[in-house]
Parts: C-alpha cells; sequence; structure tokens
C-alpha cells in the first residue's frame, strides 16, 4: 500500500484569489513547488482535493477549472512535480454534493484508485474544512497552513486544532511530514 499528501489548492498551494478561474491567476506560493518535489521524492502521491464551489453558483465553468488545474499541473511539472490527482467539488454550498469538504468521499476515491493506506497519509490545507476532511477520513495528521485563510483559522478556532499541526506554509508543512515519517532526510 501507498501513502500520500492530500492538499487543498487555493491558500494552500496556490495564492488565494477569490473564485479563482483563469490560468493567468494562478500564483504558486514561493517554495510551494520545492515543498512538493520533496514530499513526491520522498514516495508520497500528492493528491489536490478542492472545492469549487463558483461552478455551482455560476461564476465560472468546469472548463475553466479544467483549464486552471492544466495550467497549475504545467507550472509545477516545470519543477519536476506531478500530481497524482486532482479531485474537486463543483457544487455550491447548499446543493448536494458527493465529495464537497468535509466530506471525506475524494479521499475514499484516492484510497480505492490508488491503493492508499489512509493512516499513513496527510492531509496539508489552510481552512478547518480541509482538516475536517482528513479527520473525517482518519488520515494520519492534518496540518494547517498559515497561509490562505490559515492565520484567520488559527486565531477563531483555536480549540478546534488542538489535533492539528500548525506550519507556516506548505515548505513547513514538507519539512514536518518528513522529518516524522523520513527522520534522517534533511530539509
Amino acid at each position: 500500500m501507498s501513502h500520500a499528501v492530500f492538499l487543498d489548492r487555493d491558500g494552500t498551494i496556490i495564492e488565494e484569489t477569490h473564485y479563482l478561474h483563469r490560468p493567468e491567476q494562478v500564483v504558486i506560493f514561493p517554495g510551494a513547488a520545492a515543498a512538493l518535489r520533496r514530499l513526491q521524492d520522498a514516495g508520497f502521491r500528492l493528491i489536490v482535493v478542492s472545492n469549487q464551489s463558483g461552478v455551482g453558483r455560476g461564476y465560472f465553468s468546469l472548463a475553466d477549472v479544467e483549464l486552471v488545474h492544466r495550467h497549475l499541473s504545467g507550472e509545477l511539472g516545470r519543477a519536476g512535480v506531478r500530481l497524482d490527482a486532482i479531485y474537486f467539488a463543483p457544487e455550491a454550498p447548499d446543493q448536494p454534493s458527493r465529495g464537497r469538504k468535509p466530506s471525506p468521499q475524494f479521499v475514499f476515491d484516492a484510497r480505492d484508485q490508488f491503493g492508499l493506506d489512509l493512516s499513513a497519509c496527510f492531509m496539508v490545507g489552510d481552512k478547518l474544512i480541509d482538516l475536517e476532511c482528513g479527520w473525517n477520513a482518519g488520515l494520519r495528521k492534518c496540518l494547517l497552513v498559515r497561509t490562505g485563510y490559515g492565520t484567520q483559522v488559527e486565531t477563531a478556532a483555536p480549540e478546534a486544532l488542538r489535533s492539528a499541526v500548525i506550519v507556516d506554509g506548505l515548505p513547513g508543512a514538507a519539512d514536518w511530514i518528513l522529518s516524522t515519517t523520513h527522520p534522517g532526510l534533511r530539509p
């Protein structure tokens, strides 16, 4: 069985932009690609799980989301990073959804697709619903990054974060995960 790091997209890998839907809006956080490469090189699958409610709200189309994901994958690919999968929920919060976080359904789908041992997997995100998705799936540990909405979440919900690891950004998340799973690896 293999292991993975599940990642939120907006506010975690890329800068939070209100209803991002154009490739030119994608800005990868400094150090994020290198952090993902380190995780990938250590044997982790990299799987994005994202809510994209702008589709359900009528702000942009599924094709727009696909263009953004293709662009993001290409930009990360230049740094030698390959995303194994991108799962996203296009529904608005008030619409029925199979996979909208905090639902763990996409994590379970990835488990079945890639033969993952969820007790050896991690979730990294900037919102409480990201962490709840990981907790609901029984992942080993969930990490809150202070990028995106993370700092606000840390301030507003400290009690809810008692079992989370809080780090500054994706490089810190990679450092923590690798120090826990591969103690001999140096940043």
